[in-house]
């Protein structure tokens, strides 16, 4: 007997990309990049390839070449970046409260070897930069926080092994 595989109804969302929750800030920094790639970088690498074709054989010109992968990289990063800002759903982090740490949340924490504190704010993936202090909602030291509350202790593997940290504060608030 042969088994026959179910097919996913016409119009079915099955298999459609996830939402991609970030904070304003980081949905303004894609919004704007997206802005530069097409009002700026896009008509100036146009311009650099005109200007390469101008200067003869297409085949041994390493200009031409080199502006046709920038282009490249430029309408590829484009539809990326169209792409995450049509799926993102904008989470208003001053609107949130509460005691327990979830997306959004400002946290401090403190080594529990070296006592050394250090303060992150839990945000998207798109817009993580910690040395800025934006922790990805899913990096392991995030996923590690979610659910904890001040005076907790979190343990974290890291590629020097395991470390200890104490939830100092948990804040919400732009």
């Amino acid at each position: 007997m042969i088994a026959l595989r179910q097919r996913p109804p016409p119009f079915s969302t099955a298999g459609c990309e996830h939402v991609i929750d970030m904070t304003a800030d980081g949905y303004n920094r894609l919004r704007e990049e997206l802005k530069r790639l097409k009002t700026v970088d896009r008509p100036a690498i146009i311009r650099a390839i005109a200007e390469a074709r101008d200067h003869g054989d297409l085949a041994e010109n390493a200009e031409y070449h080199a502006a046709r992968d920038r282009q490249s990289f430029i309408e590829g990063r484009i539809i990326e970046l169209e792409d995450k800002v049509a799926r993102a759903e904008v989470i208003d982090v001053s609107k949130l409260s509460g005691a327990v740490i979830k997306f959004g949340a400002k946290v401090t924490l403190a080594d529990e070897e070296t006592d050394e504190k250090q303060t992150f704010q839990i945000v998207g993936e798109d817009e993580a930069d910690i040395k800025a202090g934006r922790l990805s909602v899913t990096s392991p030291l995030a996923r590690a926080l979610i659910g904890k509350g001040k005076g907790d202790s979190v343990e974290v593997a890291t590629p020097r092994g395991a470390k200890s940290y104490e939830v100092v504060t948990v804040t919400f608030g732009s």
